[in-house]
Order: structure tokens, then C-alpha cells, then sequence
């Protein structure tokens, strides 16, 4: 970037700094709800909270050993500069947006916490009575951080970092925001409608994968497609560092250390490890070797697919929401291959499939004996159809949404800074053309 258009962003950042002096966190009229505030569901989610930011930088070693060794810093940072933009963001008016007073059922009021104005000493969160406000507002912000960072796999060696920048921005306030209001905000249209969604199969996987999808067509084709990954270790590293931070992802939607806690950490678990151990069985009955690229891509396939049905669903049934997403993924990579779509590493068959085929198996095995927050209804499986039927419109509806809107917002981008590198830059490698670094 060179001085001139650092100056724009420096500006904001200046505004920024001012904004932080006029806007306290504090309110003086805020009546201290600490009464109810409980010691272990707090610790609990400040633990989870960690677990889930560490989800990031794992994803960054998952995408980073996948792709060609000119591009691994720059696929790495796509990752960890959305813990830095998405954090002063959502401070902002990103939380805001999300869980600020409904408007519609769509969107929150962008004043309601500006700046995280009265969060310090505000009342908790309807849905999360026994924690702070606060510790509520930053646990959510580690959903908003990895959601745009899953994309990133999709358009991988042909982005110009600073384009991706402004479209993250772009997605979390049109997209991401929307979507977690409407979602998870008691007022929010499809909270209303009885969707179930505990860990985000629709904010956080669906709407990843379906504006990854859109991503590779927009961007079209890498000059170069084959290209040897560049660490198979490092895809290792970043698939622990995922699986265990999503005990946090999961476990710490229940927002306490309670019984609905230990039973999503167990079907994520098992979910996740049947997945894995699928994912290089169907490999070995098409005469292929089993890899550990393969068993990484199951287990995040499963880990993804539990997310919607963690904390609604029983531990035997979380084994076949892990075996069937694994199947359905690995047909999706296989068929995405011969298509001219270059989603560079599988978004879309991973997340985008995963996470629809989490979402409908939700509705399928959900049972209201396990989680009585779910009001909505039993699953197929119970002889009830009503709760499919929500899930199954609001996948469609979702899908339209983020996908259109976030092809709306590529070319949105575009028109501002151009979005992909120049063939030369591409060729050289996006870690030299983008940051004047290498391995």
C-alpha cells in the first residue's frame, strides 16, 4: 500500500480515536444486574471465548499448508487481519447491528451499543442471563471474526489484500450482522419463525460458503489451478487447533457451564471424529490412498455439520450427522473439480454443503427432551414435519440472500479497488507481490 492510499485509512483510524474519547463504555444509569451474574458459567465463557478466537489462527494453518508455498503468508494473514478489522468493527457498530434493538427483525439499531456504549455495567443478554453483557458482546465477536476468514479459501492466490479488506468489511455490516440478528436476536425474523441454529450452521457456515461460491465465480480462474500443497503439517496443526477451539464454538453456546454445555462438547466430539474416519473409508472404496489431507477435510466436514445441531440433537445422533455431511461433502469436492468453478480449497462443498447438511439433519434429530429452549418442535425423525419445513424454507431463503448479496458486494468492491492481482503478481506469488515476504 503506498502512501497515498494509506492515508484514507489512517483518517479513519484518527476518527476512530475520537470517537473512542466521546463515546464511553460506561453509563451512569445502567443498574448494575450483577446479582445475577454467576462465577462458573462467566469462567466458563471467557474460556470458551479464547477457544473460539483460537479457531482463527488455526484456520490459518489449515488453508495456509493447502495452498502453493508462494502463498502462504498471504492466505495466513487473510485469517489473522480479520482478528484485527472485524475486531474494531464490531466494536463500533458491529455487535450493534447484530444485537442492537430490532428493526424489523433484520437488522439492530446501529445506536444501541455504538462504540459498546453501556456494555461494561448493562443488563445481560436476554438468552444469556448469567454472564456480563460484555464477556456476551466479545464472545459473539469471534463468530464475526472466522466467518469472513472461511472465505478466504475460496479466492486464495488471487486476491489483492486490500480489496479483501474492504469486502470483509462490506460482508460483516450487509451480510454477517443480518444474518446473527435475524438468527439469533429474540426479536429476529427467523428466530420468530423457529429456526434452530445453535452454533451457527446458517451465520456462520452457510453464509460462508455460499459467499465463497459466489466468490470463485466472480473472480474466475487462477492462472495456475494445480499447484502442490505447501504443508501437509501445517493443515495437521491447523485441524487441532479447529477441532479444539470449537469446543468453545459449540459447547459455549449453551453461555454457561451447565448440562446442554457437556452435551454439545459430546456430540461435537463424536460428530467430527466419525466424519474423519468416513471421509478416508469412502476414499479407500473409490481405490484411493487414505491421507491426512482427507481426514483433516472430514473432520472439519463434521465439525461444521454439528455446529446447527449441537445442543438439540442426541450423542448417537450426532454420529450420523458426521458420517452423512462427510459423504455428501466428499461427492460435492469430487463433482466441483469437474466444473469451472475454482474454489481454491472447497469452500463451498466444505462449509457451504456441510453446514446445509448439518442444518437439515437438525431438523430431522432434534428433540426437545435434550434442549427445552427449542420450542419450535421435534424433528422428522419424531413424526413431526413443522420444524423441517422452517428449516428447509430458510436454507433456501438463506442461500438466495447470501449468495446475491454478497455478489452485490464483490462488485461493489471492484468498482472501488480492483479485487483480483495482476497475472504477473499472480505468478509471482501473493506473499512477494502483496507484503514483500516469503518462506
Amino acid at each position: 500500500m503506498n502512501r497515498k492510499k494509506a492515508f484514507i485509512p489512517f483518517l479513519l483510524l484518527l476518527a476512530i480515536v475520537i470517537l473512542s474519547l466521546v463515546f464511553p463504555s460506561v453509563t451512569k444509569n445502567a443498574a448494575a444486574a450483577v446479582a445475577i451474574i454467576d462465577n462458573a458459567d462467566t469462567a466458563w465463557m471467557l474460556t470458551a471465548s479464547a477457544l473460539v478466537l483460537i479457531m482463527t489462527p488455526g484456520l490459518a494453518f489449515f488453508y495456509g499448508g493447502m495452498v502453493s508455498k508462494k502463498n502462504v503468508i498471504s492466505t495466513m494473514l487473510q485469517s489473522f487481519i480479520s482478528m484485527a478489522v472485524i475486531t474494531v468493527l464490531w466494536v463500533m457498530i458491529g455487535f450493534s447491528l447484530a444485537f442492537g434493538d430490532s428493526i424489523g427483525g433484520i437488522i439492530g439499531n446501529p445506536g444501541t451499543f455504538f462504540m459498546m456504549k453501556g456494555l461494561l455495567n448493562g443488563k445481560p443478554w436476554i438468552l444469556a442471563p448469567t454472564i456480563p453483557l460484555m464477556l456476551f458482546a466479545f464472545y459473539q465477536l469471534k463468530f464475526a471474526i472466522i466467518t469472513p476468514a472461511l472465505i478466504t479459501g475460496a479466492f486464495a492466490e488471487r486476491i489483492k489484500f486490500t480489496s479483501y479488506i474492504l469486502f470483509i468489511c462490506l460482508f460483516c455490516i450487509f451480510i454477517y450482522c443480518p444474518l446473527a440478528h435475524a438468527t439469533w436476536h429474540p426479536n429476529g425474523i427467523l428466530y420468530k419463525y423457529g429456526v434452530l441454529d445453535f452454533a451457527g450452521g446458517t451465520v456462520v457456515h452457510m453464509s460462508a460458503g455460499w459467499a465463497a461460491l459466489a466468490s470463485a465465480i466472480y473472480l474466475k480462474k487462477r492462472n495456475e489451478e494445480a499447484h502442490t500443497p505447501a504443508r501437509i503439517t501445517y493443515v495437521l496443526l491447523g485441524t487441532g487447533l479447529l477441532w479444539f477451539g470449537w469446543f468453545g464454538f459449540n459447547a459455549g453456546s449453551a453461555f454457561g457451564a451447565n448440562s446442554l454445555a457437556v452435551t454439545a462438547l459430546a456430540t461435537t466430539t463424536t460428530a467430527s471424529a466419525a466424519a474423519a474416519f468416513t471421509w478416508i473409508i469412502f476414499d479407500a472404496l473409490r481405490g484411493r490412498k487414505p491421507s491426512a489431507m482427507g481426514t483433516c477435510i472430514g473432520a472439519v466436514v463434521g465439525l461444521v455439520a454439528i455446529t446447527p445441531a449441537a445442543g438439540y440433537i442426541s450423542i448417537a445422533h450426532s454420529l450420523t450427522v458426521g458420517i452423512v455431511s462427510s459423504i455428501v461433502s466428499n461427492l460435492m469436492v469430487e463433482w466441483r473439480t469437474r466444473t469451472s468453478i475454482d474454489d481454491t480449497l472447497d469452500v463451498f462443498p466444505c462449509h457451504g454443503v456441510g453446514g446445509m447438511v448439518g442444518f437439515l439433519l437438525t431438523a430431522v434429530f432434534a428433540n426437545q427432551a435434550i434442549n427445552s429452549g427449542n420450542t419450535t418442535g421435534n424433528g422428522l425423525l419424531f413424526g413431526e414435519t413443522h420444524l423441517f419445513m422452517v428449516h428447509l424454507i430458510t436454507m433456501i431463503a438463506v442461500s438466495a440472500f447470501v449468495f446475491g448479496g454478497t455478489y452485490v458486494l464483490l462488485k461493489i468492491t471492484d468498482l472501488i479497488t480492483p479485487l483480483r492481482v495482476s497475472d504477473e503478481e499472480e505468478m509471482m506469488g501473493l506473499d512477494l507481490s502483496q507484503h514483500g515476504e516469503k518462506l
